[in-house]
């Protein structure tokens, strides 16, 4: 994503931000939300206090300030911004020696072009989740749902929404148009997937910002389905709400990956940066961010959550192709992003 603008209102929206104490020996640049003590509490026991905060709200507005001298030690950044912040030069390769979980993270989610592409491991993954069609199950019948083309059927003209997001707008279209790795898209397959967002534009009553708006959206009956983040679905069944999430439409879904960087000009600690990471990969830590709707990257500790968990998190297992929201090259993120300007301008 910059996958997600909005991942701090995602966890805002499911659980009220905590108040602790600070070490300062680290500063985490993050998504608001994340400062949660439950996904680090090993670094709390070692140091006495989580590191400090400080938050962005998308990673193009990171990106950015870190570009103009603001300094942080690691940031939390998505698996598409990858590339680009590599070849700027701000970060710097992990030590994979020192990742206590290295031989349990998930490799069918991290893929080599993330996890071992290179000699050097400059993105950590920490973090996981799906994208599938939230819906209305008390009024949209299971056959709708089948495909994704009830985004394009004229029955729900104006109760249908999808992200403001180009990575996770991309992901419905290629799969939509029948395309599972978007690395390997063709012209012909990028102008098929980008005709289809024009046709689905037409359906839409909006483009969706943060979890809390589709939630609400959904809540009040204005939408009746969504291509949405687990997130959305865990946090509406939480309130009652006869919420459906459907990740075995005909065509496939998504999963996009997170995860932290090592900045390259970081003035804090070297260890306590080991430490952090190393405690949001830690076993206590995969329940906690379940229950918020994230899966760990360590599989050998999400595993241990047991099925029935990962279900109702939207992260269970599915039958159909999975489009991995892995690293694109920067010339093909930003045709896309050029695309869905002009799709959500009506042109």
């Amino acid at each position: 994503m910059t996958h997600r603008t909005a991942l701090g209102t995602a966890l805002a929206f499911a659980l009220a931000a905590p108040t602790f104490a600070q070490a300062q020996d680290l500063l985490v640049f993050d998504y608001s939300g994340f400062e949660n003590p439950e996904f680090h509490q090993p670094f709390i026991e070692t140091h006495g206090a989580s590191p400090e905060f400080v938050f962005f709200g998308d990673e193009d507005e990171a990106f950015q300030r870190l570009l103009a001298g603001f300094r942080s030690d690691v940031t939390h950044i998505c698996a598409g911004s990858v590339p680009r912040w590599q070849a700027s030069g701000i970060i710097e390769p992990w030590d994979r020696t020192r990742i206590a979980a290295y031989g349990t993270l998930n490799a069918s989610l991290v893929d080599q072009d993330v996890l071992a592409g290179t000699a050097d491991l400059y993105f950590l993954p920490t973090d996981f989740g799906s994208t599938a069609v939230a819906y209305n199950a008390d009024q949209v019948p299971a056959e709708d749902v089948a495909s994704l083309s009830i985004f394009t059927n004229p029955a729900y003209a104006g109760r249908l929404s999808i992200p403001d997001n180009v990575d996770d707008a991309y992901a419905l279209a290629y799969l939509a148009t029948g395309v599972t790795n978007w690395a390997n898209a063709t012209d012909e397959q990028f102008e098929a997937a980008s005709a289809w967002l024009r046709e689905v534009h037409g359906n839409l009553l909006n483009y969706w910002v943060d979890p809390a708006e589709i939630a609400q959206l959904m809540a009040s009956g204005q939408v009746l389905a969504a291509w949405a983040w687990n997130e959305v679905p865990v946090a509406l069944a939480d309130e009652g709400f006869p919420v459906g999430f459907q990740r075995n439409t005909a065509e496939g879904s998504s999963v996009w990956l997170c995860g932290y960087v090592n900045m390259a000009e970081g003035q804090g600690s070297e260890d306590q940066a080991y430490d952090f990471v190393n405690a949001m990969h830690a076993e206590v830590s995969a329940m906690p961010m379940l229950l918020n709707g994230f899966g760990t990257a360590n599989d050998a500790a999400l595993q241990s959550l047991g099925a029935e968990a990962l279900e109702a998190a939207g992260l269970g297992e599915v039958t159909v192709p999975l489009l991995a929201q892995l690293p694109l090259s920067d010339e093909q993120r930003e045709r896309q992003a050029e695309a869905f300007e002009r799709i959500k301008a009506g042109f």
